[in-house]
């Protein structure tokens, strides 16, 4: 009898175009397991969550630089159709997703968060947007009230997401750290995510890959004719996870760990970053796979585009340096002025990042996703 009060009322949640059927059992193994569990079990249909994916507008770049391997990843969805719980029942929004995963002392974490991220971040969606639909309707029913409309605010949206975002993160680093200890992998990956809807953005992070925000600003320069001058400003929304940070130094001395300076702060003397998927035989000195999140974020017309950068593309460029590039090469001769000749006409803005931060000498793997804040992003719903 439970089992076909839950199949009825998940009948409400189904669209035609984002159809998915959610069982007991399956619940069951989703509660006890997480997303891998609920990949692995044969009481689970095996959703195409492809299906529901659009590629378009994402400007990516990726260089290996002067490393030996690459290891960085991206991924870049700027139109993913999620479910969502509406006034009148079930319906669908469309939610972009974009991340940059900046892997050391191997590709294997990276490589895993790369493959695993959407899959993960759209099921944990779905079963909590069930979760949510399922506990109003036995409020509903408990109170003797049979109507389907729904109390439904942004904040229960937002909500849903962030947390399933977290949940992901969660589920891949316990994943990976299982496979590293059966393979003895040693490597761990940095992890910024960006998740843009109605105007809006969320941002989280592990490590020390940035997001940042680039955004129109009229400033007076007596210098200029008119005496008005117009850039992209740089607003980072990230903050990096170094081991000498005053927080995360804290934590690690806590669980006994060290930071030590060698060539800059590391965890005892190994790890550069305090926060990381993998890297398992410093999760016991205070190393976490604990994104920190950024509140949901309201775009304004100014706003033009979002970076999401590895730790590479820092390494010789300012966060501001990044947008001049995307204003047009229009920065001011200086010592850290960009070079256009790495910007023909041909190439991309993404491409035009990572090539002037290889020419200034940076020594690591370099990626970065570029993400034009159009109308449309601002304004989907």
């Amino acid at each position: 009898m439970e089992g076909e009060k839950v199949a009825l009322l998940f009948g409400a949640f189904l669209c035609s175009s984002y159809a998915y059927e959610v069982s007991v059992s399956c619940m069951i193994a989703y509660d006890e397991g997480g997303a891998s569990a609920v990949f692995d079990s044969p009481e689970c249909p095996q959703w195409e969550f492809s299906a529901a994916i659009g590629t378009d507008n994402c400007l990516v770049a990726t260089h290996q630089g002067r490393r030996k391997y690459q290891e960085d990843r991206i991924i870049c969805y700027p139109r993913v159709i999620v479910p969502v719980l509406g006034e009148d029942g079930p319906n669908e929004a469309s939610l972009g997703i974009a991340a940059v995963f900046d892997g050391h002392g191997g590709k294997e974490a990276s490589e895993k968060a790369s493959q695993k991220f959407l899959d993960y971040f759209l099921l944990h969606v779905v079963f909590n947007t069930y979760k949510k639909l399922f506990s109003h309707s036995k409020e509903h029913e408990e109170a003797g009230q049979y109507s389907l409309k729904f109390k439904v605010d942004e904040e229960s949206t937002h909500g849903i997401l962030e947390k399933a975002f977290l949940r992901t993160i969660q589920d891949i680093d316990s994943e990976f750290s299982q496979e590293a200890l059966n393979n003895d992998y040693i490597s761990g990956s940095t992890a910024t995510v960006v998740l843009w809807m109605s105007g809006q953005i969320l941002v989280g992070n592990l490590g020390d890959s940035k997001a940042l925000l680039c955004s129109r600003r009229t400033h007076f320069d007596q210098d200029s004719e008119d005496n008005l001058v117009t850039r992209l400003q740089a607003e980072e929304l990230t903050r990096d996870h170094h081991p000498d940070r005053d927080d995360e130094k804290v934590r690690i001395e806590a669980a006994g760990g060290v930071v030590l300076v060698i060539g800059v702060p590391r965890v005892n003397g190994i790890l550069a970053v305090s926060r990381s998927i993998g890297d398992i035989r410093l999760k016991r000195y205070g190393v976490i796979a604990e994104p920190e999140v950024m509140s949901w974020r309201h775009l304004t017309t100014d706003d033009c585009y979002v970076v999401i950068g590895s730790d590479g593309i820092f390494e010789r460029m300012s966060p501001q340096d990044v947008c001049d590039i995307l204003h047009g090469g229009n920065a001011k001769e200086n010592a850290t002025s960009i070079d256009s000749s790495f910007c023909p006409s041909s190439s991309s803005l993404a491409d035009c990042i990572v090539q002037n931060a290889f020419s200034k000498g940076s020594s690591d793997n370099l990626s970065v996703i570029v993400i034009p804040m159009t109308m449309e992003h601002k304004e989907q719903t």
